[in-house]
C-alpha cells in the first residue's frame, strides 16, 4: 500500500508536502493527470492539494473539475484509507464579523458570480466529511506564504521583491491585515491531519492577524524603505481565525514575524 499520495504535488503547498515526507523517507505517490494507476493501486493516505485561487474567474470549469470533480471520483471509485481535502480560510470572508470558527455556517449566494470559488471549496468540504465513510477531515488553510520561487500569495511576493531592492512600493494599504501562515507549517500540519483521527474541519492558520503596518515597521528596522500605493485600509474588518482545533493537534504554527526577521537577515 502506497503511505501517502500527494494531488497536486505540483503546486506550491503540494510541493512541500510531498518534499516533507521524501526527506522523512515516506514513499509518496504523486500521480500526473489522468494517471489511470490511480484507479488501480491502494493510495493510503491521500492530501488533496488540488485547486485554483486567482485564476477561477476566467477557469470556471477547471476550478469546479479541481475542487469537486475528482474529489467526487476519488471518494467514489479510489482505494485509500484517509483523506485530508484542502479548503480555505476565504470562506469566513462572507461572514459580517466574528471569529472564523469551523462550526460557523458561512453565507453564500449562488446568484453572486463571484461566490463560484466559496461554492466549489464548500461542495468539496461537504463531499469529504458526509460521503468519505468517516475517512475525511478538511484543512481550512489561511493565507499561506513562503520566500522561494513558486510561492504564491501578496506576502510571498513582497518577500521576493526584497531580494532585488531596498525601496519597495506596494499594491495595498497599511491597513490591510491577514492570518499569514508559513508553508513549511502548513505541509506540518497536513502531514499531522492525515496521521491523526481528526474529523470534521481544522483551520491551518496561526492565529494571530498582522497588518501591512507591522510587518513594514519590522522591514524598516532592517533597512528596507516600505511604501503603499493605497490609502487606509479594507472596508470591511477582517474576520479573525481560530486555531484552537490546530493547536489541539500539536500542529501550533510559528509566529510570522521572527520568520520574516530572519529571511530578511539572510538577504542582508
Amino acid at each position: 500500500m502506497t503511505q501517502y499520495t500527494i494531488i497536486g504535488a505540483g503546486g506550491f503547498v503540494g510541493s512541500h508536502v510531498a518534499a516533507r515526507l521524501r526527506a522523512e523517507g515516506v514513499e509518496v505517490y504523486h500521480p500526473a493527470r489522468d494517471d489511470p494507476e490511480v484507479w488501480e493501486r491502494d493510495l493510503g493516505r491521500i492530501i488533496y492539494c488540488a485547486g485554483l485561487t486567482g485564476d477561477y474567474r476566467t477557469r470556471p470549469f477547471a476550478t469546479v473539475e479541481a475542487h469537486v470533480a475528482l474529489l467526487a471520483r476519488l471518494i467514489e471509485r479510489a482505494s485509500f484509507e484517509r483523506i485530508v481535502y484542502l479548503s480555505s480560510t476565504r470562506l469566513y470572508d462572507l461572514l459580517p464579523d466574528g471569529i472564523g470558527k469551523e462550526d460557523r455556517a458561512i453565507p453564500v449566494n449562488p446568484g453572486n458570480a463571484e461566490h463560484l470559488y466559496e461554492l466549489t471549496k464548500m461542495l468539496g468540504e461537504n463531499l469529504t466529511l458526509h460521503r468519505s465513510g468517516g475517512r475525511g477531515v478538511v484543512a481550512r488553510l489561511s493565507y499561506v506564504f513562503g520566500w522561494e520561487d513558486g510561492a504564491q500569495g501578496f506576502l510571498s511576493d513582497w518577500l521576493r521583491a526584497a531580494r532585488g531592492s531596498r525601496r519597495l512600493t506596494l499594491e495595498s494599504s497599511q491597513g490591510f491585515a491577514r492570518d499569514y501562515i508559513q508553508v513549511d507549517d502548513v505541509a506540518a500540519a497536513l502531514v499531522r491531519m492525515a496521521d491523526s483521527k481528526a474529523t470534521g474541519i481544522v483551520n491551518v492558520a496561526r492565529g494571530e492577524m498582522l497588518s501591512n503596518a507591522e510587518i513594514a515597521v519590522l522591514f524598516k528596522e532592517r533597512g528596507w524603505d516600505v511604501s503603499f500605493s493605497r490609502e487606509g485600509g479594507s472596508s470591511k474588518r477582517a474576520v479573525a481565525i481560530s486555531a484552537t482545533k490546530l493547536a489541539d493537534l500539536g500542529a501550533t504554527a510559528r509566529p510570522v514575524l521572527p520568520l520574516i526577521g530572519q529571511y530578511l537577515a539572510g538577504l542582508r
